[in-house]
Order: structure tokens, then C-alpha cells, then sequence
């Protein structure tokens, strides 16, 4: 059985500092069984960032569509997992207003951050939530999960303007607002003419980032865990770009010569 105190040194161990800005993807099964289950584990990750900002991604991108266009944060489930689920509805804990890409904040500056995400028209646009995450010098925590999940690469790619990545025309959404106004939101999502599935190619940048130390092998409970620097692979998703700016897409396996720095 898994323990509290095992998995705040997890934490401590892994160089998580209790003033940063932590963004976690998550698999709560890969953890293990958790004395006191999902929510042992989220009391730990809100206590330990004492004085950061815990970040879980609380994604609607599976359930929104035009025929289910309208987006209320306070009651449409996420499409990522218990643990996202569960932060939401936990005191002191704010969610973004963005129809297919919101997130769950809870600390310091949590208002800020998720400031404006009703009026973005993408997915993970210059200025959003993700992008903040490299501002901030945030880390993202993979939890059991690996690159195919890391939504901060979307970002990365929507600053770049790599092609094939949104749909040409918007969908139209309705956002209940705090104040139960609705406000018209019109977005363009993901898409891609090769793959369903564009992120299930991150994965190829996966040495990349441990070879440039964007990235490093951690382990929290039983979970196999990537620790990331949102800026360094920001940097490193860049420079390969640089040499084909659809690669992850057009190639198999990426050159190392194009992330390794002579």
C-alpha cells in the first residue's frame, strides 16, 4: 500500500520545488493502489505546492462537437481522468473557460492564469494557458503517461504555425459564463490529414528531449513518469522543426543530428 509520505518524497526526490508551477497529466491506475485512493493523491500534490500552482488539464475535446456545442465548466465532465475530475470540484479550485481545452488551477496566481481562455479560437494559442506554462518556467509532470499526452507540444506547434493541425472552418460553441451569460465561442480544432491522432507522434521527440534535458525518467508510486521543463521543450521541439517543420508527421524517426547541438 502506497502511503502519503511515500509519495510526497516521490515528489521531493524528483525535484519538485513547493513554489512551482506544475502541470500534471495523469494515469491515476499506473500510480498503484494508494492508501486512501485518488484523493490521497490529489491532497498531496495541492499540499506540497504550498506556495506554486497545481495545473490539471480537465479537456472536453471528446464530448464537445457541434451537436454538443454548449460548455458549461461547472458540470461537463473531463474526457482525461479521475484525477482531473475530482480536482475540479475540490474547493479553492478554479477551471478555465475554454470549450474544448480547459484546465483546473488551484495556488498561487490561479486567476491570472486562466484569464481570457473564453475568447482563444484554438486549441493552444500564443498567450493561452499552455503557452503561460513556459512564461511561468512551469514543469509538466507525465503521471504513468508519456509525450502522446503532453498537450504543451499542441502549443508548441501552434506557435510555429505548422501546417495541417486545425480544422479550416470553426466549430460554434455556447460558454456558460460565471455569471450565466452565454457567450458565443467559435473554435478551430484539432485536425490533421494523415492521423486521428496527431499527439501519438510526440513520442518520437521522446529521446530528443532526454538527450537535450528537456526531460528526465522519474517515478511516482508505482507510475513510470516523465519530468519536463515546459521552456526546454519548447526549444527542443523548435530546433527540430527548424529542419523540417512537419517532420513528427512526414518522418518515422527524427534525425538526432537535428536536436543534438555541436
Amino acid at each position: 500500500m502506497i502511503t502519503k509520505q511515500n509519495l510526497k518524497q516521490n515528489l521531493e526526490v524528483m525535484g519538485i520545488e513547493p513554489n512551482d508551477t506544475l502541470l500534471v497529466h495523469s494515469s491515476m491506475k499506473a500510480i498503484g493502489e494508494v492508501e486512501g485512493g485518488a484523493d490521497t493523491v490529489l491532497d498531496v500534490f495541492m499540499e506540497y505546492l504550498s506556495e506554486g500552482l497545481l495545473i490539471l488539464p480537465t479537456h472536453t475535446w471528446f464530448s464537445m462537437s457541434e451537436y454538443h456545442n454548449v460548455f458549461d465548466p461547472r458540470i461537463e465532465p473531463a474526457c482525461v481522468g479521475i484525477l482531473p475530475n475530482l480536482f475540479m470540484k475540490r474547493n479553492g479550485v478554479l477551471r478555465s473557460l475554454h470549450p474544448t481545452h480547459s484546465v483546473a488551477v488551484y495556488g498561487k496566481d490561479s486567476e491570472a492564469f486562466i484569464e481570457g481562455e473564453e475568447s482563444r479560437t484554438t486549441p493552444c494559442p500564443p498567450g493561452g494557458c499552455y503557452d503561460r506554462l513556459k512564461e511561468r518556467n512551469g514543469k509538466i509532470l507525465l503521471l504513468g503517461v508519456g509525450h502522446e499526452r503532453n498537450t504543451f507540444i499542441h502549443c508548441v506547434e501552434e506557435h510555429l504555425d505548422v501546417p495541417d493541425r486545425l480544422t479550416k472552418e470553426p466549430t460554434y460553441f455556447k460558454i456558460i459564463m460565471p455569471d450565466g451569460q452565454i457567450k458565443p465561442s467559435f473554435m478551430h480544432r484539432h485536425n490533421n490529414s494523415v492521423t486521428d491522432h496527431i499527439s501519438e507522434n510526440y513520442t518520437k521527440l521522446e529521446q530528443a528531449f532526454y538527450d537535450r534535458g528537456a526531460a528526465a525518467k522519474t517515478t511516482f508510486g508505482d507510475a513510470v513518469c516523465i519530468l519536463c521543463n515546459a521552456k526546454a521543450i519548447f526549444d527542443v521541439t523548435k530546433d527540430v522543426l527548424s529542419h523540417q517543420i512537419n517532420c513528427i508527421i512526414e518522418l518515422d524517426t527524427i534525425p538526432k543530428e537535428w536536436w543534438m547541438k555541436k
